[in-house]
């Protein structure tokens, strides 16, 4: 066989393992979510990378994708060095991570998007974890909330719900300030709690919230009808 032959033959390899990569990578990420608009994946790495199943680089886009419920308008996403069991992906089988890997990129959330996942457990749960934590004594865990809306201000959100109490269904309005105050620790600030009877508590003390050692946020941004974030996670095998 020539020396071209040859190459030919190696790229044509290299271009067949590349798009089985890619189709088994867009895959596992669609078993991640319930639901997804769009999804692009760019891997780039080496030949010998590729032979070796260590890939440098891999960035992915994704719209309109559903996460335990939680809808998310974009993200886009820059994963690297990343350790995948590439003999079996080559044999048809699941493409499954070997190590821990480093995820950094950009998320956006509308409103609107927000709101159409207040019946997930992941969201409602979280919000009535946040305000049991903050505020023990107003909103014990016996008494849940039906959260209705939610609506983001400049470094403010503000939750409208029913609290249910015994046979009692009572309309509330929590105002939260929130602002990053390190790479895994959100500050959450200014309490204001309505109903119909007027103002029941106003708070000013400040309260940390720890996301985690696997969470770096760098920004943490909070403007009319829209969350956005950027930062790092490590997704563990």
């Amino acid at each position: 066989m020539s020396e071209q032959n040859s190459q030919t033959t190696n790229a044509n390899k290299i271009r067949i393992i590349t798009q089985v990569l890619t189709k088994a990578l867009k895959l596992w990420l669609r078993t991640q979510v319930s639901q997804i608009s769009e999804l692009e994946v760019e891997i780039k790495a080496s030949d010998r990378q590729l032979f070796s199943g260590r890939i440098p680089l891999v960035s992915i886009f994704a719209s309109h994708a559903v996460y335990q419920g939680l809808l998310i308008t974009k993200i886009q996403l820059i994963a690297e060095n990343i350790r995948i069991n590439i003999g079996s992906v080559l044999k048809g089988k699941p493409l499954r991570l070997l190590e821990t890997v480093q995820v950094g990129g950009n998320l956006i959330v509308d409103e609107k998007d927000l709101n159409a996942s207040l019946s997930s457990d992941l969201l409602s749960t979280a919000l009535s974890d946040l305000l049991v934590k903050v505020l023990p004594t107003h909103y014990p865990q016996s008494q849940p909330i039906n959260w209705q809306e939610i609506l983001i201000g400049n470094n403010q959100i503000i939750l409208r719900g029913l609290r249910v109490t015994n046979s009692e269904t009572t309309p509330l309005e929590i105002c939260l300030g929130l602002q990053l105050l390190s790479g895994h620790e959100l500050q959450v600030a200014q309490i204001q709690i309505n109903h119909e009877q007027g103002n029941i508590l106003e708070d000013n003390h400040e309260y940390n919230l720890d996301l985690g050692s696997d969470v770096d946020i760098e920004e943490l941004t909070l403007i009319p009808g829209k969350l956005v974030c950027r930062g790092r996670i490590n997704v563990n095998p």
